[in-house]
């Protein structure tokens, strides 16, 4: 069998992408503009949401909402001990502390059934993550949550994705996406801010520009050149740029056929590799779509014929690029140090840290890629 050279992921750029920002460059506009204005109401209208604001990555957003929301220091914030660290980091940054929950190890989101013994009178809010592009299970968490904390979904790999007829984005008080290259879409680095929360949003615009109450655009179209904008709070700078939003406009209405081809691929992968026993697979969920943004497996360990490390260092001899799902944020240096965590605290966090496993599933792979990768875990198996 011949090797090949499988990435994880590959983002799907080319010529549209480059003649767009070539267009921007030209027009002289490059900060945040009518580029980035075209790319939020589009953002807006296929996520079915009332407001969407761009801005320079999904921390910065998930920062953004947090801020928004009048999170400060003595307050807590729930999140799931499974995700990528910027979840926890944001909380941190606003000088409140991030509460973990463990997860189900089946889907990898935070699980309802522990959250109630996390609420305290400090809790005022909590970041669901829709992790790999599979929703939280919204209903649940809601049923558990006390009147007044604030809902902001962790959306950075769910672009597209839906909860029983509602897109990610528009299932809590605010949301934050991801235009990583590892994502479906991408603008390089970039991300988008979506609420249904008029008030909350205003704020959340002011303070992504400094705190100003006009936007750039305005200041700059006005008829008066020598106005500048009064500013009533302390902002930050986390406009997107419009050479990104040009290519944000060029990626996003890919966005559907770039889930469909993945999902093609996800139940190929289900059925070929249904029949390794050590091997748990992803499922799409039968209460809404999966994003796929990545295909993340379970390596038990009481199976497998090897540990997890070990069969990925294999995969990768043999040209088949995998990484582990994330990791638990609770066993990472900085918060176990913080908070005197142990790792056995949060165990599913703990197990799918030590045995997830995500292997290729892209918009750039040819069906003999897909079969390659079949192939050499089968040879495992």
């Amino acid at each position: 069998m011949e090797k090949r050279n499988i990435a994880i992921a590959l983002p799907v750029t080319g010529e549209e992408e480059w003649l767009a920002i070539k267009e921007s460059i030209m027009s002289g506009w490059l900060t945040q503009g009518p580029k980035v204005s075209e790319f939020e109401k589009l953002f807006a209208e296929m996520h079915q949401v009332e407001h969407a604001l761009a801005v320079t990555s999904c921390t910065t957003g998930l920062h953004l909402a947090l801020a928004a929301m009048g999170i400060g220091p003595g307050d807590e914030v729930l999140v799931p001990a499974f995700t990528w660290v910027a979840t926890a980091n944001v909380v941190a940054h606003l000088g409140a502390k991030p509460v973990f929950v463990d997860v189900c190890r089946d889907t990898f989101n935070i699980d309802p059934t522990k959250i109630a013994d996390k609420i305290t009178d400090k809790t005022k809010a909590i970041i669901p993550v829709h992790l790999f592009g599979l929703c939280a299970d919204m209903d649940e968490i809601k049923k558990v949550l006390p009147k007044g904390i604030m809902i902001l979904e962790d959306a950075a790999c769910a672009a597209g994705a839906i909860y029983k007829g509602t897109y990610a984005g528009g299932l809590g008080d605010a949301a934050s996406f991801s235009f990583h290259p590892r994502k479906s879409v991408t603008t390089g680095e970039g991300g988008m801010v979506t609420s249904n929360n008029t008030e909350l949003n205003t704020v959340m615009d002011q303070l992504r520009n400094h705190g100003a109450t006009m936007s750039e655009e305005q200041r700059h179209k006005g008829p008066k050149p020598y106005i500048l904008p009064d500013f009533n709070m302390v902002g930050f700078n986390y406009r997107m740029t419009d050479l990104q939003g040009s290519v944000g406009l060029i990626q996003l209405p890919k966005l559907e056929s770039f889930i469909e081809e993945r999902a093609k691929w996800a139940e190929f992968y289900r059925n070929e590799l249904a029949n390794i026993s050590w091997l748990k697979l992803p499922r799409e969920p039968s209460n809404g779509r999966h994003g796929w943004q990545s295909f993340v497996t379970y390596v038990d360990p009481e199976l497998a014929p090897m540990s997890r490390n070990e069969i990925m260092e294999i995969l990768q001899e043999r040209g088949v690029s995998t990484r582990p799902g994330t990791h638990a944020v609770h066993m990472l240096n900085v918060y176990k140090e913080m908070f005197d965590i142990h790792e056995d605290d949060y165990p599913g966090a703990r197990d799918c840290n030590n045995n997830t496993m995500a292997i290729p599933l892209h918009n750039r792979m040819s069906e003999e890629d897909y079969r390659y990768v079949v192939r050499v875990l089968r040879e495992l198996a």
